[in-house]
């Protein structure tokens, strides 16, 4: 297991921006992304940081990025520390695993929101009006049950506080019906693809999160993509509808934090070992899965 990385202050280059996960540092041309061990739940980020969690998420994205190239282009670069501009070459072994050199692109106003099964808001939206963002539903569907066809629900990019959702049309507002349509097709493409390739190697992807931006003119796919932070994964051997699923990602943080009552507002509570040591064992498990190569 390598060291856990909860922050970054690479001098040598300026820091762009800091994120509940990423901080991202100004190439010149390029942006370098880092994806800390930083763990966010209830909008808080925790005091601990997950061991190698930056690292599967970065991997993560860089394998789906090469596999949906066919699809749509996007803004991966380079992964490798033989790519670092110089002055970053004595951060090596930090960076190894959890950094992309990606493209600037100007990015869209809206969060692409795939649903490909009943769950979280979406389930929320479906018990008290029978649609999912709008989009009217067949009656008497459960909890966690495969929809008829994956929904997109786009969404805002809030600065603070939560996204909300907004219509189709509301979205073709903010960037136009020629582009909303191509990114809807392109974000149903890209989760029609992942959710078969995944459900193969034992993962459902329920739902899961796009960013895309413009770059030359073109389309591209940004930021993380078909990660635990940015999807629901289940494990398709325990996979029950009726109930809330098992996933890959933060689940155990979040119910520890339920058990011990905490009222969502500072101070964050530290994790106990155990929380830590299972939330990185379901990431690893995540990749390894995927990929069906353990994690380097």
């Amino acid at each position: 297991m390598h060291p856990v990385v909860t922050e970054t202050d690479f001098v040598e280059v300026p820091l762009l921006s800091r994120g509940k996960v990423r901080d991202v540092y100004d190439l010149g041309e390029h942006l370098l992304i880092v994806v800390t061990d930083r763990l966010s739940a209830f909008d808080h980020v925790l005091p601990n940081g997950i061991p190698d969690k930056g690292r599967v998420l970065n991997m993560i994205s860089a394998f789906w990025f090469e596999k949906t190239r066919h699809l749509v282009k996007n803004h991966l670069i380079s992964t490798s520390t033989e790519d670092l501009p110089s002055p970053l070459c004595p951060h090596k072994e930090s960076l190894e695993g959890r950094f992309t050199i990606a493209k600037k692109a100007q990015m869209l106003p809206v969060e692409c929101i795939v649903r490909g099964y009943l769950s979280g808001s979406g389930w929320s939206d479906y018990q008290r009006t029978g649609s999912v963002c709008g989009i009217p539903l067949p009656d008497g569907l459960r909890e966690s049950d495969r929809l008829p066809e994956p929904l997109f629900t786009p969404s805002t990019k809030a600065e603070s506080g939560h996204d909300e959702n907004i219509s189709f049309a509301q979205a073709a507002a903010l960037m136009g019906e020629s582009l909303a349509r191509r990114v809807r097709e392109t974000s149903l493409a890209l989760y029609n693809f992942a959710a078969d390739y995944a459900r193969q190697r034992g993962i459902l992807i329920a739902d899961t999160k796009f960013e895309f931006g413009l770059h030359e003119g073109d389309l591209i796919l940004c930021d993380e993509v078909l990660t635990p932070d940015s999807s629901r994964f289940w494990p398709v051997d325990l996979y029950e509808p009726g109930r809330p699923q098992p996933s890959f990602d933060k689940q155990f943080v979040r119910d520890y934090l339920l058990s011990i009552r905490w009222n969502k507002e500072p101070p964050v509570p530290s994790l106990p070992g155990e929380v830590v040591a299972k939330t990185t064992a379901k990431y690893r498990e995540a990749y390894e899965r995927l990929t069906g190569q353990p994690l380097p």
